[in-house]
């Protein structure tokens, strides 16, 4: 479970397949890797991910995270287009006494969103996402929504998908700040929406 507050950018130092599964290394700063155990989740680009090896060199105050990610992982989230010296969001998973900023996200991603339009502002960034036509029920206006992990509000909605109006800070934290248009960026829509938005309609439907 994470809260969709991205703590730093990661930066991959190595993404291998083989035998169905990606081998993804990310380098990132060691206060972001304490008391990490194998088998601890943390979201990479809000795909919850779990550890399989961490490197911490006594040299260095940087460290090295390896995640395997499986085909279907790969198919439904953009962790497949990563190259060297991507940047991905990262954070770690909640803890007792975690301050909850964003949302309740669960690094499950539904489905990927291409941007379609940036409009940078002076003091704010408006970005325009396609959205898959059935996941369009799910995103409300001022609703959450998590965009590469990211906990975020829902701007307008239109036909293809909707906007998102984004701060400097969010901007400079995150991997939204160099996104560019035509990147797929993963979505995780909001889970009571999910929910209340499937039980409705299947009562609907059981009801004729």
């Amino acid at each position: 479970m994470f809260t969709g507050i991205v703590q730093t950018q990661a930066t991959v130092v190595s993404s291998t397949h083989s035998d169905g599964v990606l081998r993804l290394v990310v380098s990132v700063s060691d206060e972001y890797v304490k008391h990490l155990d194998l088998g601890a989740s943390i979201a990479i680009n809000g795909c919850c991910l779990t550890v399989v090896k961490v490197e911490v060199s006594n040299q260095d105050v940087v460290a090295q995270v390896h995640f395997d990610v499986i085909d279907e992982t790969l198919a439904l989230t953009n962790l497949g287009e990563l190259t060297l010296g991507s940047l991905v969001n990262y954070e770690r998973s909640v803890t007792f006494g975690t301050e909850l900023g964003g949302h309740i996200v669960s690094g499950h991603i539904h489905c990927t969103a291409k941007i379609r339009q940036i409009v940078k502002e002076q003091n704010n960034c408006k970005i325009q996402l396609n959205l898959p036509a059935e996941w369009h029920k799910f995103v409300l206006y001022k609703g959450f929504v998590a965009i590469n992990g990211a906990s975020l509000t829902v701007g307008e909605i239109d036909e293809q998908g909707f906007w998102l109006h984004l701060i400097p800070e969010t901007l400079a934290i995150t991997n939204l700040g160099i996104a560019k248009v035509g990147d797929k960026l993963n979505i995780e829509v909001d889970q009571q929406t999910y929910t209340i938005v499937n039980t409705v309609e299947n009562y609907l439907r059981h009801q004729g």
